[in-house]
């Protein structure tokens, strides 16, 4: 038992290393060394060579965007103010919409060639990406299903302002919600509404938009008069205004063509009502129907034409008044104390048998 305790010792105590044994150990790990360096500084070269033209393609298409972008600006603020920029689009509705284009390739850009730097350095070193693309593939399901509304929003985002439906500025009826965009994002379009709340609008959710400021506007007036008056009269008086409108400053701009009298809108008992009608700049119909009503009430009042109002859809009164035997009650046989309906609701005197 001492002898195997003895040996058991000896076996666990490090022997010693020959000069020989060292030296044939650093002859072989210099020859090692000396077999793979080239590789190794080829691999180091290629990697360090990927990483630079990434970076650099990644800074020159990112400074390239940047710029264009900056030149999409500076042509919005060129005609911002005038008619044509009124015709075409604001400032500030170009430059959110720009930026946000610009935001979506700036990131595409630096996602595709980092992406693929990333990968051809892997494949540089020798290591397999079959199942690293594997589960990227899986991550991304995964992610898909589980963030398909926000994917749905940003993927809305991005072809609204692509395809330019709406900008800031612009008035739409999105369906859940209508106002005065004041903001676009990729995700979340801002509205201003009538009375002045702001609508929070997922892009996802909005499946039809009517934009009240794309193209050009109508302008329409009822003008209601006695069915008296003289309607070629009328007419004329209308005419008149409605060119006089056009050749004022700012309506010269905003009327687009010249005031028409479309004719009778309706005919009523006393009165008929007369239909005018304007296209105008987007957005500005009712500043010209204000301004419209305005001079026409002016005008029809300087020639002696009234202006009445719409009379009653339906007039249920007669001209005698109220039927005076509206409010006296259905005759009844109760009324009748000989009736046999009233004899039989006669209560029993007490004592008085009851018949079998």
């Amino acid at each position: 038992m001492f002898w195997s305790a003895a040996l058991a010792a000896e076996d666990a105590t490090p022997r010693p290393v020959s000069l020989d044994e060292a030296q044939r150990t650093a002859n072989d790990a210099a020859g090692w060394v000396e077999e793979n360096w080239s590789v190794w500084l080829s691999n180091s070269l290629r990697i360090i060579l990927i990483v630079v033209i990434a970076v650099v393609m990644r800074s020159l298409i990112r400074r390239a965007i940047t710029r264009l972008i900056a030149r999409m600006n500076r042509t919005a603020s060129a005609v911002d103010g005038t008619a044509l920029g009124g015709l075409l689009v604001n400032a500030e509705r170009r430059r959110q919409r720009s930026e946000a284009i610009g935001s979506v390739l700036r990131s595409v850009t630096s996602f595709l060639i980092m992406g693929t730097a990333a990968l051809t350095v892997l494949s540089v070193l020798k290591i397999n990406l079959a199942p690293l693309l594997a589960s990227a593939g899986v991550a991304g399901v995964a992610i898909g299903f589980g963030a398909r509304n926000l994917v749905t929003d940003f993927l809305s985002g991005v072809f609204m302002i692509l395809e330019d439906q709406y900008g800031v500025g612009d008035t739409i009826d999105a369906g859940v919600a209508s106002g005065e965009v004041i903001e676009v994002g990729l995700r979340v379009t801002k509205l201003r509404g009538s009375d002045g709340e702001i609508w929070y609008v997922r892009n996802g959710e909005v499946k039809r938009i009517g934009n009240l400021s794309q193209g050009w506007a109508t302008a329409g007036v009822d003008v209601q008069v006695r069915s008296d008056e003289d309607l070629d009269r009328v007419r004329e008086v209308l005419t008149r205004t409605g060119e006089e409108m056009q050749k004022t400053e700012p309506w010269t701009e905003r009327l687009w063509e010249p005031v028409e009298v479309l004719g009778l809108n309706a005919v009523y008992l006393d009165s008929v009502v007369i239909r005018v009608s304007a296209k105008t700049m987007p957005g500005k119909a009712l500043g010209v129907e204000r301004e419209l009503r305005w001079r026409i009430k002016q005008a029809l009042d300087a020639e002696g034409i009234r202006i009445v109002g719409r009379p009653l859809e339906a007039n249920l009164e007669t001209e005698g008044g109220p039927d005076p035997m509206a409010a006296v009650a259905a005759p009844s046989v109760l009324a009748n104390p000989s009736s046999p309906q009233s004899q039989a609701t006669t209560p029993i005197p007490q004592g008085q048998p009851l018949g079998k």
